[in-house]
């Protein structure tokens, strides 16, 4: 390969990085601000822990339904116009989000206390229902782009730097919408929707604009083509459309919906994914009502939590899985998980030591989002580059059941006096273990499935080549 190719790829490798942190990063100003905002709309609008917990539901089981969808679509259409619409149309709906008081003329949405009627949980939910569709067109093209973009062989370190996207998004957000209720109250809770959407309608813009879909489409080769391994010898671009069409089916079958690993991925990542929640959604509010804390030093927490324990956390998962576990992402995410249940543990039962139970949050963060991070990595790597987003739209839809649990089922918990947030801490603690054990299970597996793709592939094109002559 020419220095000039090299020189060029590498560019384009990292623009497109880049690209999507922040973008992905902007996806998150608008869909964490509701969690964050929690305390403010439940002393502000008297929406109870079971109300919000629901919503939290609704949005995660339709974001995972959506993830499932458009994974399927990423594959085959252009994955830079699904995200960038995707992002606009959710920041257009946080914008409405703010405007629900004003049609309180049209529709009884505030009682005459300011507080939200049922009209209002009705509009308000159907909103975020619709936001967590919206939100499901954003990772499918991250991990499509990245499994086009990036060598198999680079693909757990550099997409995990790409995953702190999801830390700093939500990092910098707790920061604005701590800063936002801290210095103007309660009152101020429809800016934790409108500054965020604001930003991310510039979002949209960059990845409109800055993203290619694939390399051939700025005159490059395929990365694998550039890996010491190589794998599937033609680009998807140079081949007859009937053998992409056909290898395509064959590949999302074999690779994706009839690969256990993928399936044992998914439903460890479901128990990964509710601490993760545990942490992420009802982690301002459990500092506030269980530790005892303000508001704005919890949303600090929160952010710490999302930009030191969870950028750091990922960034040192990925590097450990090519340096130590031979890009066995399996491995780290057992090891991590387990790690993540015990700080948790040590959280709960501290009370009255503040600065060890904020570093246990941070430190269960930065546990937690290694696995996080490298089982979306391990899916794409087990489907190969072909069907990596309908890989992750499968784990996506099964890890996203898990609001079921983490929102409205934590939610009814932490609202029952005889449970509060002490069942909350058992169950999220019992989950994790689950979670671990079925990771642990997974560890003698191979790092990718290329070289059964390989296979795939050959059979793939003997078949069309048969076809072609008529046989």
């Amino acid at each position: 390969m020419d220095k000039a190719t090299v020189k060029k790829y590498n560019y384009w490798q990292w623009r497109t990085l880049i690209i999507l942190i922040i973008g992905y990063a902007l996806f998150y100003f608008v869909r964490k601000n509701f969690s964050i905002a929690m305390p403010a709309l439940e002393a502000e609008l008297g929406l109870s822990k079971t109300q919000l917990g629901i919503f939290l539901t609704l949005n995660g089981v339709i974001y995972g339904v959506s993830r499932f969808v458009n994974g399927m679509l990423a594959d085959r259409f252009s994955r830079k116009r699904m995200m960038a619409l995707g992002l606009l149309l959710s920041a257009l709906v946080n914008i409405a989000i703010g405007f629900i008081p004003a049609v309180n003329g049209f529709f009884n949405v505030l009682d005459t206390t300011g507080k939200a009627t049922i009209g209002f949980v009705y509009v308000l939910g159907s909103l975020w229902l619709i936001n967590g569709y919206l939100q499901g067109m954003g990772y499918p093209p991250c991990s499509s782009l990245m499994a086009h973009w990036i060598k198999p062989s680079e693909l757990a370190t550099k997409q995990s730097l790409w995953n702190a996207s999801h830390s700093i998004g939500a990092g910098l957000l707790a920061l604005m919408i701590g800063a936002i209720l801290g210095h103007f109250g309660n009152s101020a809770w429809q800016w934790c929707f409108w500054a965020p959407a604001i930003l991310a309608i510039f979002g949209a813009a960059l990845i409109f604009f800055g993203l290619k879909d694939t390399p051939a489409s700025v005159g490059l080769p395929n990365p694998e083509d550039m890996d010491a391994h190589k794998h599937e010898e033609a680009p998807a671009e140079q081949e007859d459309p009937e053998f992409t069409r056909l290898a395509y089916k064959a590949f999302v079958k074999k690779m994706a919906f009839g690969n256990p690993i993928i399936w044992m991925i998914a439903i460890a990542d479901f128990f990964v994914y509710v601490i993760r929640f545990t942490i992420l959604d009802w982690g301002s509010t459990i500092l506030v009502q269980d530790k005892g804390l303000d508001i704005s030093l919890a949303a600090s927490i929160v952010a710490a939590c999302e930009i030191v324990g969870g950028i750091v956390g990922m960034l040192v998962a990925g590097w450990a899985t090519d340096k130590f576990f031979k890009s066995k992402a399996q491995c780290t995410s057992a090891i991590c998980t387990i790690l993540a249940v015990i700080c948790l543990f040590v959280f709960w039962q501290v009370k009255d030591i503040p600065w060890l139970f904020i570093a246990m949050l941070v430190l269960s963060a930065f546990f937690i989002y290694g696995p996080q991070a490298l089982l979306g990595i391990a899916a794409s790597n087990q489907a190969t580059k072909r069907a990596a987003a309908t890989a992750n739209g499968i784990v996506g839809i099964v890890c996203y059941l898990s609001p079921i649990v983490s929102g409205a089922v934590f939610g009814a918990i932490a609202d029952n006096p005889n449970m509060g947030w002490n069942g909350v801490y058992l169950a999220a603690i019992i989950m994790g273990i689950v979670g671990a054990v079925l990771l642990a299970l997974l560890w003698n597996k191979p790092a990718d499935g290329y070289a059964k793709a390989d296979k795939l592939l050959d059979q793939v094109r003997a078949d069309y080549e048969m076809r072609k002559a008529g046989k």
